[in-house]
């Protein structure tokens, strides 16, 4: 579509995990239907190994149908090493349905908010052990 939105971008870390994490931008204009690239960025202050993971939210909440990510550092855990730090792509699009819909005509402006909270690393699935098969004794 020729019509464009405005995307603003909020970040935050849950008490509990020591890092500093900010979009790199504040805000984008974007064309409706257009997949655009946006990056955030997260450093560990602590002096270990620390793992989270991003929960978002789209405002407003009728407008979140239409925010579609292809590609998000929230779909899996993130762990950063003592001081590193590191860019976090998400890829997105706003679906041109949102014009036509009626909840959300008027809606010219879209929040995206990630909050990190802090988990411990997964573990790999533990392996299973097989015993040797019995051999069968009858006759």
């Amino acid at each position: 579509l020729d019509k464009t939105i405005k995307v603003t971008f909020d970040a935050n870390t849950a008490p509990d995990l020591p890092w500093d994490f900010k979009p790199v931008q504040r805000e984008i204009e974007v064309k409706i239907g257009e997949t655009v690239q946006i990056e955030f960025e997260a450093k560990n202050l602590s002096k270990k190994p620390t793992t989270g993971q991003a929960v978002f939210n789209v405002t407003p909440m009728a407008a979140g149908a239409y925010f579609n990510k292809v590609q998000c550092f929230c779909f899996t855990e993130t762990t950063l090493q003592p001081g590193e730090d590191m860019k976090m792509p998400v890829v997105f699009f706003v679906d041109p349905e949102i014009v036509k819909a009626v909840e959300t005509k008027g809606i010219n402006t879209l929040t995206l908010s990630y909050t990190f909270y802090a988990r411990q690393p997964s573990k790999p699935v533990a392996a299973l052990t097989v015993k040797p098969a019995e051999t069968d004794n009858k006759l």
